[in-house]
């Protein structure tokens, strides 16, 4: 198994892959967000969907303007969790930027047998995944090349981004059953 390492050492991937920057995102919240300014903004209920750009929706911007993709799938649970109310929140600004989100509950996740844990899929080459702790801290990043972990990866994407449902129609719901 590949050594753990800072996420920073991965960084440059976000920049230097060819076609496609792909996430399955799994947890239920994380305490990277917890740590914020946004997050207490939006726990008193202020608007966060439009907040000013930032160094990851600059770099989606440049890299989908280069022809590039940036996706992702979002595991959310029923009724989501005030992380995963978070993330449906504030990611809509990293959709405007260009950035695929697309979100999927986690029984479907659980009936396609998808991975529990969080990776980023870079070129169906490469694979980052997280490690955390038990308080949603991000740990490191394990990077793998092999055949079988990226085919693993790959066909993970494949049937997620199958049944996700995209951002604005997915929101759209969730809204409704509230």
């Amino acid at each position: 198994m590949p050594d753990l390492i800072p996420f920073s050492e991965v960084a440059r991937y976000f920049q230097d892959f060819e076609h496609t920057a792909w996430r399955l995102e799994t947890r239920r919240g994380y305490a990277s967000d917890r740590g914020g300014p946004k997050w207490q903004r939006f726990l008193r209920g202020d608007d966060i969907t439009n907040d000013p750009d930032n160094a990851w929706r600059a770099n989606v911007r440049a890299q989908t303007a280069a022809g590039k993709r940036f996706e992702r799938v979002r595991l959310i649970d029923q009724p989501p969790t005030e992380g995963q109310r978070f993330l449906l929140a504030s990611g809509l600004g990293n959709v405007a930027a260009g950035e695929d989100i697309r979100n999927l509950y986690r029984s479907e996740a659980q009936r396609l047998s998808l991975p529990d844990g969080d990776f980023w899929l870079f070129d169906s080459r490469v694979v980052a995944e997280f490690e955390f702790d038990d308080d949603d801290v991000t740990l490191g990043v394990r990077v793998h090349e092999d055949a079988e972990t990226v085919l693993r990866a790959c066909q993970a994407r494949d049937a997620a981004w199958h049944y996700a449902i995209r951002t604005a129609d997915f929101q759209a719901r969730v809204r409704s059953a509230v």
